[in-house]
């Protein structure tokens, strides 16, 4: 069976292929990305050369170059996305066209192609901000905050109008946040870790209490498949790690683990509208599919230490350039930069 997989040199979407090609169970895989900034080839050139894997670079918006790349496969799992919150904060636009416009372009490619399976892949996020000690199911509300977390939550409205409207064999998984090797070091752990370990400055945002669930990306891919081939069409799966912990929490344990000293801890201004809790309800994952998170946040943060550890060169390969000027801006002059988009964000640290 053929893969489209959109977004496979990210970080979910390439450790998914690693992991669908090792199984050996008869998937080919064509991989289509943008190569945006936190797309990158390296985390496949393991399986490079191997005759079940093919690379298109292409844009999902690109309605013609989809349909092209798209024609001889039979599923499409569809990662493909602009990810970051505080990037969606700054600069939206991109994030709406791509996760939206794009997914409405896969969408329409599909259905026209026949396929037979579409797995859209979402986000926790969409549920919003939860109260303390709840945790969203399938059915909970979307009530998306910032800009990336309304634009899968649109997506994920439109994908779910193709399966009622058209009988679209489309399904949904929202997971909690992912974390593990290769991850771009944008993200909370790999950007706590990388600086740890380079005793630069570990930013908190606001008082560190945002509290996450947590799950390993291996343990996301092994939920990923299971969905593509037994989920049921129409319906949504949550997938969570069962692991809650506020971010300095995390941070303070992360140092613990590689050595540091917490004064590294720096604090910073907060995100705009940041959410204070996401927490997932995994029952029905569970009780259908009979998945169930195997590493735990321990063993998972461990084993994601060691391979940045033992992968310096990568992670200082994607620390430049656009990286570079990433971090300067939002970290480095973050208070410029928060009073430029909007005048509440100019309020000190609490």
């Amino acid at each position: 069976m053929k893969l489209f997989v959109t977004g496979g040199a990210g970080f979910i979407g390439s450790n998914f292929i690693r992991y669908v090609l090792s199984l050996n169970k008869g998937y080919a895989v064509i991989n289509y990305d943008k190569l945006t900034y936190a797309g990158n080839l390296t985390n496949l050139h393991q399986i490079a050369g191997s005759a079940h894997y093919q690379f298109v670079k292409g844009d999902i918006c690109d309605a013609a170059s989809v349909a092209q790349a798209m024609r001889d496969c039979e599923v499409v799992v569809h990662f493909a996305a602009e990810s970051h919150v505080d990037r969606s904060i700054y600069e939206p636009a991109p994030v709406i066209a791509t996760n939206v416009g794009g997914t409405f372009t896969l969408l329409e490619a599909a259905r026209r192609v026949g396929i037979r399976r579409f797995l859209h892949i979402s986000t926790d996020e969409v549920y919003g901000d939860l109260a303390h000690e709840t945790f969203a199911d399938e059915d909970s509300s979307l009530r998306p905050s910032s800009p990336y977390a309304a634009s899968k939550a649109s997506a994920d409205l439109l994908v779910q109008s193709y399966v009622r409207t058209y009988k679209f064999p489309a399904v949904i998984t929202r997971s909690s946040n992912n974390y593990g090797p290769h991850q771009f070091p944008e993200k909370f752990i790999p950007l706590m870790i990388t600086n740890g370990l380079k005793e630069k400055g570990l930013p908190i945002y606001g008082d560190g209490k945002q509290q996450r669930d947590w799950l390993y990306v291996e343990d996301n891919c092994r939920a990923i498949l299971a969905v593509l081939e037994h989920g049921r069409v129409g319906e949504t799966y949550n997938i969570g790690g069962l692991e809650v912990v506020d971010n300095l929490t995390l941070a303070r344990h992360i140092l613990s683990m590689i050595d540091k000293s917490e004064s590294l801890l720096c604090y910073v201004r907060d995100r705009p509208g940041h959410d204070c809790r996401y927490a997932l309800n995994c029952r029905k994952i569970e009780a259908e599919l009979s998945w169930k998170p195997s590493t735990t946040l321990l063993q998972g943060l461990q084993q994601t230490i060691d391979w940045y550890r033992s992968n310096t060169a990568w992670f200082e390969g994607v620390c430049g350039g656009e990286y570079r000027f990433y971090y300067e801006k939002y970290y480095e002059k973050r208070d410029l930069s928060l009073q430029a988009i909007s005048p509440s964000a100019s309020e000190p640290v609490r």
